[in-house]
């Protein structure tokens, strides 16, 4: 990792569809473009050194959206755990996924599952994918295993909340860059995020290169991190 670089950069890839209207092109088009912009952002995370990646691409909340664009994008993403496999195989990179992943369709959650397997001994990057992914969901979902464990509340401590998470041996996000003009965390990470510094761009997930993480991580470094501290 070159010095002075985040280990660990988070980021919500928005903008898909509003990058696709400006062309005057369908929903679905900035969707399979935002898949490009992803392997992007991967190659350039592998040759800078940033071990660690996680992105949110289907939230809970997006169930809400009409059901031809949620059918598509899960055709989509059982089609990119299929045909970005060797990607992954070819530069070292574990795939994770986020969120609750049972309530996906099932060609879609047996996609996922085989490229995890396939992927789970890399070792040179790991990419973590938020799919029916939600911040207040991931905490939900870990007091639910921490009451099933049997442990006290008086054992409650944020350590086992972390081992609880989904994904408890990451470190904590050091960057958090959200695309797209907007300027909220909607929840994202909302437990590991407490001390992330945040990056927001107007320029849509579609378009998003290696130079614009460049600028981000170079408005990363200006940042003095206190941590609650001096």
């Amino acid at each position: 990792m070159k010095k002075g670089y985040p280990k660990h950069i988070g980021i919500i890839m928005d903008g898909n569809r509003r990058w696709a209207k400006e062309r005057g092109m369908p929903d679905f088009m900035g969707h399979r473009e935002g898949v490009q912009a992803l392997k992007r952002v991967g190659d350039w995370c592998i040759d800078n050194g940033v071990k660690f990646l996680t992105v949110w691409a289907f939230s809970t909340e997006n169930w809400s959206r009409p059901k031809e664009e949620v059918s598509f994008l899960m055709k989509l993403i059982k089609e990119a755990a299929i045909k970005e496999l060797n990607w992954f195989l070819k530069r070292g990179t574990k795939l994770n996924i986020i969120g609750r992943l049972k309530e996906l369709p099932k060609e879609s959650q047996d996609a996922l599952d085989n490229a995890v397997a396939k992927t789970k001994n890399n070792d040179k990057a790991i990419l973590n994918v938020g799919i029916n992914y939600g911040g207040q969901a991931e905490i939900i979902d870990a007091v639910k295993k921490i009451i099933k464990q049997g442990i006290k509340a008086a054992k409650v401590t944020e350590e086992v909340i972390r081992e609880n998470l989904y994904t408890p041996n990451v470190p904590y996000p050091d960057l958090i860059i959200r695309t797209s003009g907007e300027q909220r965390t909607s929840g994202f990470l909302l437990w590991e995020a407490a001390y992330s510094e945040y990056y927001f761009t107007q320029k849509h997930w579609p378009d998003f290169s290696g130079q614009d993480m460049e600028q981000a991580v170079a408005d990363y470094q200006k940042r003095q991190r206190r941590f609650g501290g001096k």
